[in-house]
């Protein structure tokens, strides 16, 4: 490895609705999101994170390819959970409730 002099400062964080983390840790330059998160040693913390298959980003810009996205210095690489529900669907379901309450007032129910 090489001295410290050599290496950049990163974090990869990771966030449940009631625990969060963020382990700052130091790498070569050169070293990948993918490598990064699997050197931070967070899967351990979190074991339902799967670096193969869990969406990342940086700074909350989704990346394409963690595998293949070099950091560097002072970046955060956030990994993503999947979603509960579509948001698309959730924000139909909150309109169509809305509707009824207001139909239900006019009509005076």
């Amino acid at each position: 490895m090489s001295d410290d002099a050599d290496l950049i400062n990163v974090e990869i964080t990771y966030a449940l609705p009631t625990q969060q983390r963020i382990v700052a840790l130091q790498v070569e330059p050169g070293t990948t999101v993918y490598d990064a998160v699997k050197l931070s040693g967070i899967e351990k913390i979190f074991p339902q994170i799967n670096c193969e298959s869990d969406p990342m980003g940086i700074y909350g810009k989704a990346i394409r390819d963690p595998k293949t996205t070099v950091l560097k210095e002072g970046q955060r690489v956030e990994i993503y959970r999947p979603l509960i529900a579509d948001p698309k669907e959730a924000r139909a379901k909150r309109a169509a409730k809305m509707k009824a309450q207001k139909e239900a007032e006019a009509s005076g129910t």
